[in-house]
């Protein structure tokens, strides 16, 4: 396998990057590298953060955009530019469009977070609500695109995008020098396949590793192949990563440069996104928080320091409720149980009572009393508590069972 084209010149190249690095001067950000005390105590060697999610749009996908948008041709620009995105690439494409004068169009699925859209509006780009699933968008955008001339702006499939995204590497290179692992987020591959290329160039001694979700890792099996393949219903809370095919130019580039793809839960990942809003006072999306994900689920596979890339922070509010609590249950800091009491005066005050001296904080009661399952004078009870972890977890079902409440879940 090989990301070189047939007359051995490579697709993407270190000179690339560092023309892309010279073309986003005071566009992109330089964004931050943030030390994380409690990743490098679980690590056991220093970890950082690199802080896309503070990047202009909330994400590294500006970079590509403006190179993309930047490269085209007077003819091309006079076209305009369309693309389709469910949030990060529409905002990237939207202000770097902008910044070079070009009318973009956006085609965003039905549906989509309705931040997200505003802000592409926001951005300049004229947004257009098509399908409700972004197989569906991305259809309707090249369509658009033979219809009108407009030049498509793929996310990922393309040189100058990955060469956009590689400037990430050379920003970690220059404020964490001593890297020895960096962990990023897959899902088409641009990203990944950008630093890896402008990384192994300068220290092919860094070990590069990809983080999927496991619900939407089309790369595993198609690096097993040798081939891009498709993973049908790709499905996870990430989806700035829920791609169901690698791109045809990342795919040869990460097969070559990329060290390790590992998968990671849909528990990793909300667990991951709670410690970066927790600990290190970041708001970070899903996909974005992948990388901490993969050092939360196997901390001692990876030699520091560590350089964590935090993608993307554009998460929908009432996604970011879900994902919280979804989070806290996985850690056991929330605790949901169902249980059968005798239905007479007093019975719950006297349950509530039991919780109190285990100090568990009760949220929500609610009572069944119809089931057909329950005797004449029992009712069962569903209690939604915060706790303060596993143990305590433990604790406030032990004392439950010692009162002699039967426990259902």
């Amino acid at each position: 396998m090989s990301y070189r084209t047939a007359d051995s010149l490579p697709l993407v190249t270190l000179d690339d990057v560092r023309g892309a690095q010279k073309m986003l001067a005071g566009v992109a950000r330089m964004t931050a590298m943030e030390g994380s005390r409690y990743l490098s105590r679980l690590v056991g060697a220093p970890v950082h953060f690199k802080c896309e999610n503070l990047q202009r749009t909330g994400s590294f996908k500006l970079r590509g955009a403006y190179v993309r948008i930047a490269g085209l041709s007077p003819e091309e620009r006079a076209a305009g530019v369309v693309a389709a995105s469910a949030g990060n690439h529409a905002q990237g494409v939207a202000l770097a469009s902008s910044l070079l004068g070009v009318r973009s169009t956006v085609f965003m699925p039905k549906g989509a977070p309705l931040p997200k859209v505003a802000a592409t509006r926001h951005y300049g780009a004229e947004v257009r609500a098509h399908g409700t699933v972004v197989d569906e968008t991305l259809a309707a955008a090249q369509e658009y695109a033979a219809e009108t001339g407009a030049v498509f702006i793929h996310p990922f499939d393309h040189p100058d995008i990955i060469a956009g995204q590689g400037t990430v590497g050379l920003e970690i290179l220059e404020q964490c020098p001593e890297v020895r692992t960096i962990v990023v987020g897959i899902g088409g591959g641009g990203l990944a396949a950008g630093i890896a290329v402008a990384v192994k160039a300068l220290r092919p001694d860094v070990r590069i590793v990809g983080v999927q979700a496991a619900g939407a890792a089309a790369y595993p099996p198609s690096l097993a192949a040798g081939r891009p393949l498709l993973i049908e219903n790709p499905a996870t809370m990430a989806d700035g990563i829920k791609v169901g095919r690698p791109g045809d130019v990342p795919f040869g580039i990460i097969g070559d440069l990329v060290d390790e793809v590992r998968t990671v839960s849909e528990n990793d990942l909300s667990s991951a996104l709670l410690l970066c809003l927790e600990r290190a006072k970041l708001v970070v999306e899903p996909a974005g928080a992948s990388p901490v994900a993969a050092l939360l689920s196997e901390p001692g596979a990876f030699e520091g320091p560590v350089v964590a890339l935090l993608s993307g922070g554009n998460v929908d509010p009432l996604l970011m409720q879900r994902i919280l609590r979804h989070g806290m249950a996985a850690g056991g800091r929330y605790l949901a149980v169902t249980l059968r009491l005798t239905d007479r005066p007093g019975a719950l005050a006297t349950l509530l009572g039991v919780l109190s001296v285990v100090d568990a904080n009760v949220l929500d009661v609610s009572h069944v009393r119809t089931d057909p399952r329950l005797g004449l004078t029992e009712v069962e009870v569903e209690l939604h508590l915060e706790t303060k972890g596993p143990e305590h977890c433990a604790e406030v079902n032990s004392a439950l069972r010692k009162a002699g409440y039967t426990v259902i879940d």
